[in-house]
């Protein structure tokens, strides 16, 4: 846990970050768990996942802008993406962050870039997934999602819950009220005990159960884990209830557990590989790092045989 918190801490720090994107050895630790920095990078590893029966999720890295020029530009590759993705005909969604589309700056800038994306993903005949970032944002981050859901009708646009969060099961319920497609995840970021579990096997359990609602009620969940135990859960569980494989997926990180991404596809589930791209990596890497501290061990043995 210290270990974690401790590298949780690191995500947020400049200092940190100016000093790892400068190192020589930084970006070959990077690329085992990011696609590359450019977006035709990202659908050349999409288009790889699709041909070994895997969906995909393209997220391109960036959060908490400070301009709207930053932001508009963020824009801008979403909706070149999202073209490129029908141009190749991909197997493939998106993902992205609000903070990436100028929700610091302000809300209304916020929902129309994210307006703009949603329209022409619904033009592509594409599906957006709102990442859920920091526990400050959830409440200003379902709002927006519902505001683009029900008020501007964008039913391609879907959600990200957290099972770290006591909030999350009332959470859970409003989506499955309201026919929303939920990703479910344990939660990657640094939370204080009033809003949290502090204990992982709580959010553990925490999982289970959301998931058990989700996988009987919910619509496509998206159960977002790299926990074989959990997945055997839901294996059994779904099977039990008599819940065919078509009714949800599976989603897992690139560069993590891919023997247990072949092995679910081989045995007939659907699995989404979550394939993030661009400049903006160095957050991601080190909350990919605290998740499993096994991964930092990992490329620590692999830098020293370069």
């Amino acid at each position: 846990m210290l270990l974690r918190n401790g590298m949780l801490w690191l995500a947020g720090n400049q200092t940190m970050q100016r000093t790892v994107v400068r190192s020589r050895l930084a970006r070959p630790m990077a690329r085992r768990f990011v696609a590359g920095e450019e977006l035709q990078e990202a659908l050349e590893v999409a288009d790889t996942l699709n041909r070994r029966g895997a969906l995909a999720t393209l997220d391109y890295l960036g959060e908490n802008v400070t301009s709207e020029e930053e932001a508009r530009h963020v824009v801008h590759t979403y909706t070149d993406l999202l073209r490129a993705i029908r141009t190749h005909g991909l197997a493939c969604n998106v993902s992205l962050k609000l903070t990436a589309l100028g929700l610091d700056i302000g809300r209304d800038v916020c929902v129309e870039n994210l307006d703009e994306i949603a329209r022409v993903a619904r033009e592509q005949g594409n599906f957006v997934r709102i990442d859920m970032e920091g526990s400050d944002y959830t409440s200003t981050t379902l709002a927006i999602f519902e505001e683009l859901r029900c008020s501007r009708g964008y039913h391609n646009v879907g959600i990200v819950l957290q099972s770290a969060l006591y909030r999350t099961a009332g959470d859970v319920e409003r989506a499955i009220a309201l026919g929303a497609r939920v990703r479910l995840c344990k939660g990657a970021y640094l939370e204080r005990p009033e809003v949290a579990f502090p204990e992982k096997a709580d959010v553990d359990l925490n999982y289970v159960a959301l998931a058990r609602r989700l996988v009987c009620d919910g619509h496509y969940p998206a159960l977002a884990t790299h926990d074989g135990r959990i997945i055997e859960w839901v294996k059994r569980f779904a099977e039990a209830e008599r819940i065919g494989r078509e009714r949800f997926e599976f989603q897992m990180l690139y560069g993590v557990r891919r023997d247990l991404q072949h092995q679910l596809i081989d045995e007939g589930y659907n699995v989404r590989v979550y394939v993030p791209f661009g400049e903006s990596w160095y957050p991601y890497l080190m909350r990919r790092l605290a998740e499993r501290p096994a991964n930092l061990f990992f490329m620590l043995r692999a830098l020293q045989h370069r």
